[in-house]
């Protein structure tokens, strides 16, 4: 018969179960006894066979893989005492937790150790870079190589960010001190004082917010970027009309998950309502899906598509070439958002890049704060013509 662990490790796993109950795993007093078990079967000192022990016991469902492996690369990696605050070497993952509790495990964890010393001594951390202060830098750094704790920290900037889309005429008209006669109601009135044209009354078009519709990419490939992609379509949610829709071999549309207020609610829903995250990319498949069943119910009064992918597609060119034409028909201005045109010498060389990039009206990098915010000056910029 095996042996059972060591005591002293049973007080780590309570933890570690704990962390993943925070982050929305099923992780109680069961398969934490499940999981002892599980690791007396194996040799401790190896460190793949412990990762895949704790994660036949303590994972379910295939959605729930990368929440694990986020939190195990936290909580079991060797601590590093010249690494930054919330640094684990190699490991930038990001687990779904509250503000309140990311800071509560980062101090439990060590992780703001670095920033205690900052603050201990202040001549060896400058609080200022360049003029830059440590928001700034933030906002200009790669969502690829944020650690655990500035993930927290974008999610905040994200929430906060005045997103506003520019304004439209439409045809309906209301009254105005100034704009054209409204005879209607001016003759309505007259008849009122005895046929005498008393007052001329005015009217003008009413204004309001273009629609956007969001459809990004969950890839495999837009793994490192999906989620604070999903917060950042979860902020606009919130302010405007927007329809969401993700896709990786099929289309999926979350508009309704995303308009829940609390963010982590809205984030755990939309990862059990989308099945195939981190699989393949046939781009041009979902627009195409998109197209048939959702352009004519999303795309009126001059709505503005957006289209979050890095490119990589294993679908047919010739079939994106022809659902982008479609879409472009449809929509007044079609955005395309690029994580890698952040990355220094990218260029739009693979198929499914090269084939959208002339059907777009423009072509914005999504790799951080200060990206995502251009594009909210684009969007609070529009003009009512469209520019081809």
């Amino acid at each position: 018969m095996p042996e059972a662990p060591r005591v002293d490790l049973l007080p780590r796993l309570g933890a570690f179960a704990r962390l993943l109950h925070d982050a929305g795993l099923e992780a109680g007093p069961r398969r934490l006894t499940d999981a002892t078990r599980a690791l007396g079967f194996i040799d401790l000192t190896q460190q793949d066979d412990f990762r895949s022990a704790l994660r036949s016991v303590l994972v379910s469902r295939k959605e729930d893989i990368p929440v694990f492996e986020a939190a195990f690369d936290i909580f079991w990696a060797p601590p590093d005492p010249r690494a930054p605050a919330g640094i684990i070497p190699g490991r930038t993952r990001s687990l779904p937790l509250s503000p309140e509790r990311a800071k509560a495990w980062a101090d439990a964890l060590g992780l703001n150790a670095s920033r205690m010393n900052r603050e201990q001594n202040p001549d060896e951390f400058p609080a200022s870079s360049s003029g830059y202060s440590a928001e700034e830098l933030l906002r200009h750094k790669d969502f690829e190589e944020m650690t655990w704790a500035e993930t927290e920290q974008v999610r905040r900037l994200l929430e906060q960010a005045p997103w506003r889309v520019a304004e439209r005429r439409t045809r309906r008209l209301r009254p105005s001190r100034a704009g054209r006669i409204d005879l209607r109601r001016s003759a309505r009135h007259a008849i009122r004082s005895s046929g005498e044209l008393m007052t001329l009354f005015r009217r003008k078009p009413r204004v309001r917010r273009r629609p956007l519709v969001l459809i990004c990419d969950v890839s495999g490939s837009m793994e490192r970027y999906s989620r604070l992609l999903m917060i950042f379509a979860h902020a606009i949610a919130r302010r405007e009309d927007l329809e969401a829709f993700v896709f990786s071999t099929r289309l999926t549309r979350i508009t309704r998950l995303l308009r829940q207020r609390d963010l982590d609610r809205a984030l755990d829903s939309v990862s059990k309502g989308v099945h195939d995250f981190s699989g393949g990319t046939r781009i041009g498949d979902a627009l195409g899906d998109f197209n048939r069943r959702w352009a004519r119910r999303v795309l009126g009064h001059g709505a503005v598509v957006i289209i979050i992918s890095d490119g990589w597609d294993r679908g047919d060119p010739a079939r994106l070439t022809a659902e982008l034409i479609h879409l472009r028909r449809s929509a007044h201005r079609l955005i395309w958002l690029n994580p890698l045109l952040g990355s220094e010498g990218y260029e739009p060389l693979t198929r499914g890049m090269a084939a959208a990039l002339p059907h777009c009206d423009d072509f914005l990098a999504a790799h951080n704060v200060a990206a995502l915010e251009d594009l909210g000056r684009l969007l609070a910029g529009l003009d009512s013509r469209t520019t081809r």
